[in-house]
């Protein structure tokens, strides 16, 4: 390869580097060419792309990107996934192939620019798909919405229905005016007594001698 290529090859990393939802580096050590195509295949099926590629390339990819913590990953055999769509589906197709080939081992990697470490990518690949998620937290917002739109067709319901037995009962009659006495408009109001007034009986009271009393003449 000669320097051309080689600054194609850094170019185009650094591409997919920057436009990847995220990047897994991997040992690929012991993988044969057969193993690595259907590697290829399966993460294709994710939306991923698998590459090896020099790692004094790909360090020099992770500089023109921005991605300075790839470059500690960068030891020994690596290969890096670039995947632009479910990164726990990338993870699993992953996961998946090194249960069965006894081959592939996560370095970390990448989500939206952040780091991740080996035990955070497998931790990704044991989460469910982005759409069961989704579908997941759809059923969990709706089911309370669900609750009160239920509750609510109810209570009218039944209002409803209150409001039906109450007119059959009263057969559509307007019902009878309550009847009130109205005062006598000629009438004078009762004047209120007066403060300084005796009470009724208690002159009487004051002015006759009590039985106990002497008379004098």
């Amino acid at each position: 390869m000669n320097k051309d290529q080689k600054r194609a090859a850094v170019a185009e990393i650094a591409e997919q580097i920057k436009g990847s939802e995220a990047v897994f580096a991997v040992d690929y050590r012991g993988l044969s060419v057969p193993q690595a195509a259907e590697l290829r295949t399966r993460l294709r099926e994710a939306d991923a792309t698998f590459r090896v590629v020099k790692n004094t390339l790909t360090e020099r990819a992770a500089d023109a990107a921005d991605a300075e913590t790839l470059k500690a990953l960068l030891e020994g055999p690596t290969a890096l996934t670039f995947v632009h769509g479910d990164a726990a589906v990338a993870a699993k197709a992953i996961t998946g192939y090194a249960r069965g080939s006894g081959r592939l081992a996560f370095k970390g990697g990448l989500l939206g620019g952040e780091p991740l470490d080996a035990e955070q990518v497998l931790a990704i690949s044991r989460l469910p798909a982005r759409d069961v998620l989704f579908g997941q937290l759809v059923g969990v917002v709706a089911s309370p919405i669900t609750g009160v739109v239920r509750t609510l067709n109810a209570l009218i319901a039944g209002l409803a229905s209150q409001l039906g037995q109450i007119a059959e009962q009263r057969g559509g009659e307007e019902p009878d005016e309550p009847d009130i006495e109205t005062p006598d408009q000629g009438a004078e109001p009762p004047q209120p007594a007066s403060p300084d007034a005796p009470a009724e009986g208690a002159a009487g009271e004051a002015d006759s001698p009590s039985n106990d009393e002497e008379t004098t003449t």
